[in-house]
């Protein structure tokens, strides 16, 4: 089966792209980061299938970032037929850079010259033919989201007449020396590798580590000398290093094409874009902006699910007593009938409940990135995360993070340096993801039901408080070092797409739903069952197999103000998933007051300040299993998995213990 491989800069509309080829449900963002590895699918066309590779979003290939070696190892090791190099129209300058790096390796390469409806709004008038002719590649224009150009496309890619360009870059008699002695010093080397010696040469005197590991460089002497010889003639002649010398000899081609088939219109006309980013880019306005646009996200999310959820809810208890009289009239044991009752709709019921708050977050959340306006959130808060020390991307995926924590912890691939990629995958599970919002949701409608988008905003800035005061921290102990230089594109405003939009919220109700199946149904399964054990003592009591459990937990959280063992056991299952909370929760209170709920149970258990208190916690604590597989998948190291996991949990006792005593002294208690 052919392969095609997606390539292109990030904002350049190549997951667009990829979902109308694969029919995928893949999440379409707009800021950098979202692509954090390679995603596969299959394209069917005229009768045949393609596999069709969706790589990080990449402005060069070099190997600065995590996303950049994924995308040039992928193209080196797996060896795609063609690669589908999907260029901004709009920005065709600075996309073309990576165009060169691919035509380099001698990939067979199409040009998708993607946006052209921006280009036209613009004022920009693009020669397909004198691209095409100049590069020595297929070049298509496009416009993904219109599913424009797609056919011409896939054609182009299919077609078993591409070849690799003949493009030559000249790079001067010193370089071009350089590069054919190393490349003759490498062919007699008897280290066997894939990489082509050509471009390896190349990419040697770029100072590529990857390339300098993979060729054994500090191992083979004559290699070495020979490589540093070559830099010292370059710098010699030239009166700079070689690898400046390359970047500005692209840039150079690049704009010797650009100015034989691009027409701009020189007067600038200030675009909606222009106007817009004026207020919401204000060094003044910025943040108070991101903050208010925030709020009323959870004001809407409330406003709009709450009446939904409360239907859900009702629904939800309703067939529970139904199936649970049935079972009893057909005779079921009453073990089974506690199960169903308790255990189903008691514990996963109540964390279904929830999905449609989840499902209006998620659509708000979709159409604040389809928009374009979460690039200029990360942009705002970039000069305070460079106040403390942090990389301005460090918080593309703390947004990213909303979400979930896993893709927000593996959106720290797009960082190039490690203190910055360990700082950002440290601080990250502060940040509230989708799965907490149930237990938010629990305590607000049970204590907060005046205040609840105010609550609720008030949890998510507690989190990114804390995260950036930890990542600061961490910045002057852990990890000393100067942060890099962010840069960013603010991609164009511009209406969100529906589909985009509903596919971000049907992946995360899906993924949510899929959940309370696939985790905390067997969790509830367990729970029951210690709930129910040993034979004889009363279900959900404390003498139960779980109320010892959760008693011997009680003590550490009595400072708390939630020093009960039903509070203990739920924060302890929810490290296997945050959803679980609601769900123990749902279990252990189930008819502890006849119809009246998990909410009224709770209302007696708990005071306003020990509830507020409670979410604290929830929020900072130790971030579920599958977030700490991600850390460990991330940093490779069990010794940051488990100091991930305490260290949170620290830092959340020592708050939530803060808020009860000092709500106290208040007199909120």
């Amino acid at each position: 089966m052919k392969t095609i491989a997606l390539a292109g800069n990030p904002n350049c509309g190549k997951t667009s792209l990829f979902n109308i080829l694969t029919k995928a449900r893949q999440h379409v963002g707009n800021w950098p980061g979202v692509t954090v590895e390679k995603k596969e699918g299959i394209l069917k066309y005229k009768g045949k299938e393609y596999t069709i590779i969706d790589l990080p979003g990449t402005y060069s290939l070099g190997a600065y970032s995590e996303d950049e070696i994924i995308a040039r190892n992928y193209i080196i090791e797996e060896k795609p037929d063609v690669v589908i190099n999907v260029v901004d129209a709009s920005n065709i300058e600075r996309n073309l850079y990576l165009t060169m790096q691919l035509l380099e390796m001698g990939t067979k390469v199409v040009l998708a010259l993607n946006m052209m409806d921006e280009a036209k709004n613009k004022e920009i008038e693009i020669n397909i033919k004198e691209i095409s002719k100049s590069l020595g590649i297929p070049v298509v224009p496009t416009i993904a989201l219109k599913n424009e150009g797609i056919d011409k496309l896939i054609e182009a890619s299919i077609s078993d007449s591409i070849n690799s360009s003949n493009l030559d870059i000249n790079y001067g008699d010193t370089i071009t020396n350089s590069i054919k002695t190393i490349k003759e010093t490498i062919d007699k080397s008897k280290k066997s590798t894939d990489i082509p010696s050509e471009w390896a040469a190349l990419k040697l005197l770029e100072n590529d580590d990857y390339i300098k590991k993979q060729l054994n460089v500090e191992g083979n002497k004559d290699l070495k000398n020979i490589l540093d010889k070559c830099n010292k003639d370059i710098e010699d002649d030239i009166g700079f290093e070689g690898e400046m010398a390359i970047v500005n000899e692209r840039y150079s081609v690049i704009g010797d094409i650009v100015a034989k088939s691009v027409v701009r219109n020189e007067r600038h006309k200030e675009t909606i874009t222009d106007k817009i980013d004026k207020v919401v880019t204000n060094k003044f306005l910025g943040i108070p902006i991101f903050a208010l646009v925030m709020f009323l996200l959870y004001k809407i999310t409330f406003f709009a699910g709450a009446g939904l959820q409360e239907w859900v809810d009702g629904l939800i208890g309703t067939l529970g007593e139904k199936v649970v009289d049935a079972l009893a009239s057909m005779g079921a044991p009453e073990l089974l009938q506690g199960f169903v009752g308790d255990g189903l709709f008691g514990g996963v019921g109540a964390v279904i409940s929830f999905l449609p708050l989840i499902m209006v977050m998620y659509i708000l959340l979709g159409i604040l990135e389809d928009s374009g306006y979460m690039a200029r959130a990360a942009y705002v808060m970039d000069k305070l995360m460079r106040a403390l020390g942090l990389h301005g991307k460090t918080f593309v995926s703390m947004l990213v993070s909303v979400g979930c924590n896993v893709p927000g912890i593996m959106a720290t691939r797009t960082l190039e340096n490690k203190k910055d990629r360990m700082i950002a995958i440290l601080i990250n599970p502060f940040i509230s993801c989708g799965a907490r919002l149930p237990i938010y949701a629990l305590f607000i409608s049970a204590f907060f039901e005046k205040h609840e988008a105010l609550i609720l905003f008030s949890l998510y800035v507690v989190g990114i408080i804390v995260a950036l005061i930890m990542g600061k921290l961490f910045s002057k102990t852990l990890f000393k070092g100067e942060p890099s230089y962010f840069v960013m594109e603010l991609p164009s405003y511009k209406l969100p797409s529906i589909r985009n939009v509903l596919l971000l919220m049907w992946d995360k109700a899906g993924a949510f739903a899929k959940k309370a199946g696939v985790v905390i149904l067997p969790v509830m399964i367990v729970l029951w069952a210690l709930s129910s054990l040993p034979v004889g003592v009363e279900a959900n009591s404390e003498e139960s197999l779980l109320g010892i459990i959760g008693s011997a937990i009680a003590p550490i959280f009595k400072p708390a103000g939630f020093g009960t063992w039903q509070a203990g056991i739920s924060l302890l299952t929810g490290i296997l998933a945050k959803e679980t909370v609601v769900g123990t929760m749902g279990l252990i209170y189930a008819g502890v007051e006849e119809g009246a709920g998990v909410v009224a149970a709770i209302q007696g258990v708990f005071t306003p300040l020990s509830a507020m208190s409670f979410m604290v916690m929830s929020l900072l604590y130790t971030p579920c299993l599958v977030a700490l597989g991600a850390i460990k998948r991330e940093t490779n190291s069990w010794k940051w998995t488990i100091f991930a996991a305490v260290y949170t949990f620290v830092v959340a006792w020592i708050l939530s213990v803060l808020v009860f005593q000092i709500g106290s002294l208040l007199g909120f208690a």
